[in-house]
């Protein structure tokens, strides 16, 4: 074999070996794509959705960081995080804004994927918490029927992992993969809430507010910290019913519970309890605060007059009863839950039996102890 032909038969086997080796490269990059992918179409709910997307997916992509944008106008995603014990002001890759609008402006307009270097007055708004920011970056808009839903940031230290051109075709299907998994795990949780709202005031009605009292009794009693309870009730309800009819009855439900939801943080759990009844749990919050948050929401109903159409025009109160706890480790949740209702209700009605429109905390009787003569 002369020299000639000896050289080009190494050659093309060192090509050969390149090809195969890419090949197997691909192979494994497919294998990880279509497990994590499986995944996400797996996730039963969103805040598990978004444990898959920041742990398994970054750390099968061996990114070095990542972040996720989404838009939430209606704060709808943020509640369904916090109701699922998840605290997103502490989830620094997870970034909210208000408006699509807000993302365009730093997209210029496109709706494929971004892939190119950290250009630090564009792609800070991506990657704001990061100590060391990444050099290259891929910006992947989440896009579904025309509509932006956010994007998925991802970055790497290295200059040369994203470049422009590179794997967009499989950038923009994970891309619709994964926008399509979080719409459907919005639906999940729009359906989930239908059969939890009540359909009259539109918040939550007894039966979620009963799940979720456990669930805050638990992680009050993980976190040692105090959780309380309000108790409202519309004063003299019956009398708009008989004097307006039932219609402005509704109708001076629907405020109650307009104003009760302008007064709560994303984190307090509200409900319509039963007929006139409303409960609210505020979580991380004492006796002190809790009377005065009550004392708050007592004024702000009571201070006007309420418009409530067909020109009736009326004065609402309401009484409000409180009771807090300090739940501890290995108590049982459902007892204490029931329990710290129960001392709401009744002190409820000790605001009531004292003239309405007022506030009254639940009073423990004082326990002597007897002293041993010994």
């Amino acid at each position: 074999m002369s020299a000639d032909l000896h050289s080009e038969n190494q050659y093309l086997k060192r090509q050969l070996r390149a090809y195969l080796t890419q090949a197997r490269e691909n192979e494994k990059k497919f294998l990880r794509f279509h497990s994590i992918t499986l995944k996400l179409l797996a996730a039963p709910d969103l805040a598990g959705l978004i444990d898959i997307i920041f742990n398994e997916y970054r750390r099968e992509a061996k990114l070095d960081t990542l972040t996720l944008t989404l838009v939430d106008p209606r704060y709808e995603i943020r509640r369904t995080l916090t109701h699922a014990g998840l605290d997103y002001n502490n989830m620094p890759g997870l970034i909210f804004v208000n408006k699509s609008a807000e993302l365009r402006k730093y997209l210029s307009g496109k709706t494929t994927p971004q892939l190119d270097m950290f250009q630090k007055d564009h792609d800070d708004f991506f990657f704001p918490d990061e100590d060391r920011k990444p050099a290259s970056v891929a910006i992947l808009p989440l896009m579904r029927n025309k509509r932006r839903m956010g994007t998925l940031n991802l970055g790497s230290y290295a200059e040369n992992r994203f470049v422009q051109g590179s794997a967009t075709d499989f950038f923009q299907q994970f891309s619709s993969i994964l926008t399509v998994c979080i719409e459907n795990a919005l639906n999940k949780e729009r359906i989930k809430q239908m059969g939890l709202l009540d359909p009259l005031t539109s918040v939550h009605n007894r039966r979620y507010f009963d799940q979720r009292l456990v669930e805050e009794v638990d992680r009050a009693a993980r976190n040692q910290k105090p959780l309380s309870c309000l108790f409202l009730d519309i004063d003299h309800f019956k009398q708009f019913n008989d004097e307006y009819g039932h219609l402005i009855g509704d109708r001076v439900l629907q405020e109650v519970a307009r104003i009760l939801k302008s007064q709560m943080r994303v984190s307090d759990v509200m409900a319509r309890y039963g007929g006139e009844e409303f409960a609210v749990l505020l979580t991380n919050t004492d006796a002190r605060l809790a009377g005065n948050i009550a004392e708050r929401i007592r004024f702000s109903i009571a201070e006007q007059v309420h418009e409530l159409g067909d020109g009736v025009k009326a004065n609402i109160t309401v009484s409000v009863g409180c009771d807090t706890i300090h739940p501890e480790r290995n108590q049982d949740a459902r007892a204490l839950g029931k329990n710290l209702v129960n001392n709401a209700d009744t002190a409820l009605y000790q605001a009531k039996d004292a003239g309405r429109n007022q506030v009254a905390a639940f009073k423990r009787k004082a326990v002597k102890l007897k002293q041993q003569v010994g």
